[in-house]
């Protein structure tokens, strides 16, 4: 059974807990997708207690009657919900994907709440960093001696072409991931009924950052901050995250060889090791 406990509007909202250890708040990306896909974040939950939020209207969390709040900003009040629950003076965290531009404007609005803050395959967003399609292409290109690289490719220009089909947004999957073996494609496949579609749309809505002040803020922030990259990362390319590495006080840039977004099925013992390291 999950930790429940009530949001600042009375959504009720669930968290899942894996191991044992200090207390290590998990937020999930997608955006909008249920924790699941976390799990336990290759073993991470051997040396922290991983509390996993299902953010409102996924997974476990009921769906709140305002949709509006699903947008980024207003998230923000949830985390600061759950570290009251937790009755925690301050929070580790750590975020992944879209659900790193949550944690940064949790950082930029209660930054003497936070700890330690690690951000896996960031998304850039709510720092206002371009990713260009040019360093998309040549990170794509790193993976041309795979197998499944050709009719991948191809998908790949049609999209940033602008001829985007569900068919090739299926055949482009293999990008996302270091290895795309049995472990991948099973994590892939689940991916679609993970997801809540209409708080996605809402999640990057009008008012949802503002990065000037965003990048402001994370720049006098005293907590210790890891971007953790990884090297074939589509998504999340290491030029990107070293511009965003840049833009706080206190960043250290670690580069994942061979992984893609999702780490810690890429190579779980190297990812536990850096993220363990740096939470000490």
């Amino acid at each position: 059974m999950p930790m429940t406990f009530s949001a600042y509007d009375g959504t009720e909202l669930a968290c899942h807990v894996h191991g044992d250890g200090p207390p290590l708040i998990c937020l999930p990306g997608g955006p909008m997708q249920a924790s699941a896909y976390l799990g336990d974040l290759g073993g991470l939950s051997a040396h922290r207690r991983l509390i996993v939020l299902d953010l409102r209207g996924t997974g476990e969390s009921l769906i709140p009657e305002d949709t509006a709040s699903y947008r980024c900003d207003r998230l923000v009040d949830d985390v600061e919900a759950l570290r009251e629950h937790l009755g925690l003076d301050r929070v580790d965290l750590l975020a992944h994907s879209a659900g790193t531009n949550l944690a940064m404007r949790y950082a930029e609005r209660h930054p003497e709440r936070l700890g330690r803050l690690a951000l896996i395959t960031p998304s850039v967003s709510a720092a206002g960093i371009t990713v260009t399609g040019e360093i998309r292409r040549e990170t794509a290109l790193l993976r041309r001696g795979e197998p499944w690289f050709p009719e991948a490719f191809a998908a790949l220009e049609a999209i940033f072409a602008g001829k985007a089909t569900d068919d090739a947004w299926q055949a482009v999957a293999p990008f996302w991931y270091g290895r795309w073996d049995a472990t991948a494609q099973a994590h892939r496949a689940a991916e679609d009924g993970q997801k809540n579609g209409a708080a996605a749309a809402a999640f990057g809505g009008e008012g949802a950052f503002d990065p000037p002040a965003t990048r402001s803020a994370l720049a006098k922030l005293d907590a210790p901050v890891l971007v953790l990259a990884g090297e074939v990362d589509l998504n999340s390319p290491p030029s990107a995250m070293s511009e965003l590495a840049d833009v706080f006080a206190h960043a250290e840039l670690v580069v994942q060889k061979g992984a893609g977004h999702f780490p810690w099925l890429d190579d779980a013992e190297r990812f536990v090791a850096t993220v363990d390291a740096f939470l000490g």
